[in-house]
């Protein structure tokens, strides 16, 4: 089918789920640790122990600023892996069962272990997240500028069903990669808005022959898609210079509306359409910050996630999102959505608005970050470029 997806909620016809294959591993290094602040700042044993950015003694890794230091890679237990990987092909077992056609990236090859820049090198993870580094756009695929090194080339991972899709009269379109370096983001957000701490400051940024100063980085997840209107998450002056862009890029065929520091990137977790008229919100005081006419919108605020719905972790276990996570839902259709099973208060929520709730099985949302709306990329909806906000 050609690529069509202009919404949350419309019918869902194709969809990408991602691929956890030979994810072994987190590194910590400034991008990582900027783009995961509130968490790491807010969740974890030993927070007090983490600064940006994170200097390492010689031979513990491979580094962002030479061998003198700059990242740690962190292992994840394989259990967890293997977990994760049981879930994801339950996801897209769910979907098709649901008659929801599922394509999915290529795997990354457990012999790809690093990307290598003029100016940095990371480790590589596999396209799980695959909703973060592409925009769909009514029927354009548009690549987003990364936030994160280690997956600057992921979109590469979904290639040959953009490929695809472009064959079938798609327009594909990549925004400016950002060079990375240090100097490239800005460190407003991390500075202002540590959520716990202690924490240490934010150290300066390590120079490069490659500095350019700062460069737009932005993920699709700091888009909420209703229509023909945009609502467009800014946290960052990185995040400003990509939506700069979109606004040319898309004048005449989208509205961009502009929210600020909703959260320190993507809005998924904090706010989701679940159709016309109808806003799943982490709360009131969220819905305040959207556009006015969204707040006449009916708000679905469900209870605190119980801690009681997340395994248990040691302390040496990196913990990526916050325990609202599970509000990272999927809408099939209007009036049917996946849910996490073990957010049962979530899903008795939706089934008191009349929703159809699917359960899924997902263990490790925390670890790994991201739910179901972050581990797929809707590409084909029966919705058009509707007018939502009037």
């Amino acid at each position: 089918m050609m690529l069509n997806s202009f919404d949350e909620w419309s019918p869902l016809k194709e969809v990408v789920v991602g691929s956890a294959m030979n994810y072994n591993s987190h590194e910590r290094e400034l991008s990582f640790d900027l783009f995961f602040h509130d968490n790491i700042a807010g969740d974890n044993a030993s927070r007090s122990e983490w600064y940006y950015p994170r200097l390492t003694p010689a031979g513990r890794g491979g580094s962002a600023h030479g061998p003198s230091g700059g990242s740690d890679r962190l292992l994840i237990k394989q259990r967890y892996v293997e977990e994760l990987n049981e879930d994801v092909e339950a996801l897209a077992q769910t979907l098709a069962s649901l008659s929801v056609t599922v394509h999915r990236p290529m795997h990354l090859d457990p012999s790809t272990s690093e990307v290598r820049t003029p100016g940095w090198t990371a480790s590589v993870v596999p396209p799980l997240n695959v909703r973060d580094n592409t925009l769909i756009a009514g029927d354009e695929i548009i690549e987003t500028p990364p936030m994160i090194r280690s997956r600057y080339f992921e979109t590469q991972f979904l290639t040959p069903v953009f490929q695809r899709y472009f064959e079938q009269g798609a327009r594909w379109t990549v925004m400016p990669r950002p060079l990375m370096t240090d100097a490239s983001f800005d460190l407003s957000y991390a500075r202002e808005s540590t959520v716990g701490g202690p924490t240490e400051p934010i150290g300066d940024p390590q120079p490069s022959p490659y500095d350019v100063g700062l460069e737009m980085m932005f993920d699709g997840a700091q888009v909420l898609r209703l229509g023909r209107d945009l609502v467009v998450n800014i946290s960052t002056i990185n995040h400003a210079m990509a939506c700069d862009w979109l606004e040319r890029h898309l004048d005449g065929r989208f509205r961009i509306h502009r929210v600020y520091r909703l959260s320190d990137s993507h809005i998924d977790s904090m706010v989701l359409a679940l159709r016309p008229g109808t806003l799943l919100v982490r709360s009131e005081a969220v819905a305040e910050k959207l556009p006015a006419a969204l707040r006449s919108w009916d708000l679905i605020v469900p209870p605190a996630p119980a801690s009681d719905s997340f395994p248990r972790y040691d302390d040496d276990d990196l913990v990526l999102t916050s325990p609202f996570i599970d509000l990272n839902v999927l809408s099939v259709g209007p009036d049917t959505v996946l849910v996490n099973d073990a957010c049962l208060e979530l899903v008795r929520t939706l089934e008191k608005h009349r929703f159809t709730v699917v359960p899924v099985r997902h263990r490790h949302r925390r670890l790994f970050g991201g739910g179901f709306h972050c581990f797929t990329l809707d590409t084909v909806r029966e919705g058009g470029p509707e007018d939502y906000l009037g």
